[in-house]
C-alpha cells in the first residue's frame, strides 16, 4: 500500500483522488488536515474509511508515515505546506499556483533547491493529448523555428466562481493572473522551449462590476428576474445544471474582486514573442483555449475544446488534421496524465513531466503581469530575489 497525505480536501483534491483511485496503484488516503473535519467524515465517509484526521500538517507529517503527500488548499497556503513536505524530502502533488507573491515564489525556490522531494504540479494543460501533439509537431521541425505564439483563453461559464463564490477574494487567490493564466503560461512556455525574459500586461474590469451592495447574496436580492448572472436565470437559460443560490454573492455589487479580461505580451531569448489573452464573460459555444503557433514554414493551431488540432503548411498548400475523439475526464485528458506521473515518482519508475522550476517560473510571470497592469510598466525576467525587491 502506498500512505497518501492530504492537506486540502475540496472539490478539486476529491476529483484528483478519485482519477488516482482510478489507477489501482495500490494508493490510499491514510492521513487528511482539513479545518472540514466533522462535515467530511460524514459525506465522505466511504473514501477515507480508514483515515486519520489531523489538526495541523506538522503532525501529519511527523506521525503517518507518509509515502507522499497532496496539497489542495486555498491558494495562499500553497507555499507554506510545499515547504513543510519538501523538508521531508517526500513525493508531492501540489495544486497551482504554487504561490501567491513573489516572497511565496522565492522561499518555495530556496526550499526546492535543498530538497530531493520529487514534485509534481497540477499544469495539466501541458500533458494532454492536444498540447502533446503540437509538441511532437514543433520538435518534427515542420514549423522550423517557432517565431510567434497567439493564445487565447475565452473562459465559460465556470468563470462564474471567480465572481460570486469565494474566488473573488483576489487576496485571497492572488487574482486571475495565478489562478488562470498560470496554466497557459506554462504551456506556451513548453510550446516555446525557451526562457522568457520580459513580460508586460494589461487588464480591464468593465462587466463584473456595479453599485449593489458589498455582501449581497443572490437568495436576498429582489432583482433574481432582470439579473443576467442570477441563478434563476442562469438555469431557466441552460447555462448552468445545478446552482447553489444561497452561497452566491453578487457579481455586480461593490466588493466584487477579479479583473474580467487581461492580456500580456511575452517577449523570449530569441527575440520572438507570444500574446495571451483571457476574458471570462463569454458563453456556451464562444468558449476556446488554445493557441495558434507560426513559423516561417508551418503555422499550428489547436483548441482543447474542439478537439482539434491543425497545421498549415505555408509553401505546399497541405492541410494536416488531428482530431482527439477521447480526452479523458479532466482538463482535456491531462489530469490522467499527470496522475501518472505522480504514480511513477511516488514508486520511483519515473519522472514529473510538471516539475516545480515550471511552476514557480509560471507565478513569477504571472505576478510580473500583474505588476505590469498596476504600474503600466514592461517587466523584467530578474532573479526572484531581485524581483521580490524591486515589485513588492
Amino acid at each position: 500500500m502506498i500512505r497518501l497525505g492530504v492537506i486540502g480536501y475540496g472539490r478539486r483534491m476529491r476529483h484528483v483522488l478519485a482519477t488516482l483511485a482510478r489507477f489501482k496503484a495500490g494508493t490510499e488516503v491514510v492521513a487528511v488536515v482539513d479545518p472540514r473535519a466533522d462535515s467530511l467524515r460524514q459525506v465522505y465517509a466511504e473514501e477515507l474509511v480508514g483515515a486519520t484526521f489531523y489538526d495541523d500538517a506538522t503532525r501529519m507529517l511527523e506521525e503517518a508515515r507518509l509515502d507522499g503527500v497532496l496539497i489542495g488548499t486555498r491558494c495562499s497556503l500553497h507555499t507554506p505546506y510545499a515547504i513543510e513536505v519538501l523538508e521531508r524530502n517526500l513525493p508531492l502533488f501540489l495544486e497551482k499556483p504554487v504561490a501567491t507573491s513573489f516572497a511565496q515564489a522565492a522561499a518555495l525556490k530556496a526550499a526546492s533547491e535543498r530538497s530531493r522531494s520529487p514534485v509534481v504540479i497540477s499544469f495539466p494543460l501541458r500533458l494532454s493529448a492536444t498540447c502533446q501533439t503540437a509538441l511532437e509537431v514543433i520538435a518534427s521541425g515542420a514549423l522550423g523555428t517557432v517565431e510567434q505564439v497567439q493564445a487565447v483563453n475565452n473562459v465559460p461559464f465556470y468563470s462564474g466562481g471567480y465572481y460570486h463564490g469565494w474566488m473573488r477574494d483576489d487576496e485571497e487567490t492572488g487574482g486571475l493572473w495565478l489562478q488562470k493564466a498560470t496554466h497557459d503560461f506554462d504551456y506556451i512556455n513548453a510550446l516555446v522551449g525557451q526562457r522568457p525574459v520580459r513580460i508586460t500586461a494589461m487588464e480591464s474590469k468593465t462587466v463584473f462590476r456595479g453599485e449593489m451592495p458589498a455582501g449581497l447574496h443572490c437568495v436576498d436580492c429582489d432583482r433574481q428576474v432582470e439579473c443576467p448572472e442570477s441563478p434563476f436565470n442562469l438555469f431557466w437559460q441552460g447555462v448552468t445544471k445545478e446552482v447553489e443560490p444561497n452561497d452566491w454573492q453578487c457579481s455586480f455589487a461593490v466588493d466584487t474582486g477579479n479583473h474580467d479580461s487581461a492580456s500580456a505580451i511575452i517577449a523570449y531569448e530569441s527575440g520572438m514573442h507570444a500574446v495571451y489573452t483571457q476574458n471570462f464573460y463569454t458563453r456556451r459555444g464562444a468558449a476556446a483555449r488554445g493557441a495558434t503557433v507560426i513559423g516561417y514554414r508551418d503555422t499550428l493551431n489547436f483548441d482543447w475544446y474542439r478537439g482539434e488540432l491543425t497545421v498549415h503548411h505555408h509553401h505546399s498548400g497541405r492541410v494536416d488534421r488531428h482530431t482527439f475523439a477521447n480526452t479523458g475526464t479532466g482538463h482535456h485528458g491531462g489530469d490522467e496524465e499527470l496522475l501518472r506521473d505522480f504514480i511513477n515518482v511516488l514508486t520511483g519508475r519515473g519522472e514529473s513531466r510538471a516539475p516545480l522550476s515550471a511552476g514557480i517560473l509560471s507565478v513569477q510571470m504571472c505576478l510580473l503581469a500583474r505588476e505590469a497592469c498596476r504600474t503600466q510598466t514592461v517587466q523584467e525576467m530578474s532573479s526572484l530575489a531581485r524581483t521580490k525587491v524591486a515589485a513588492g
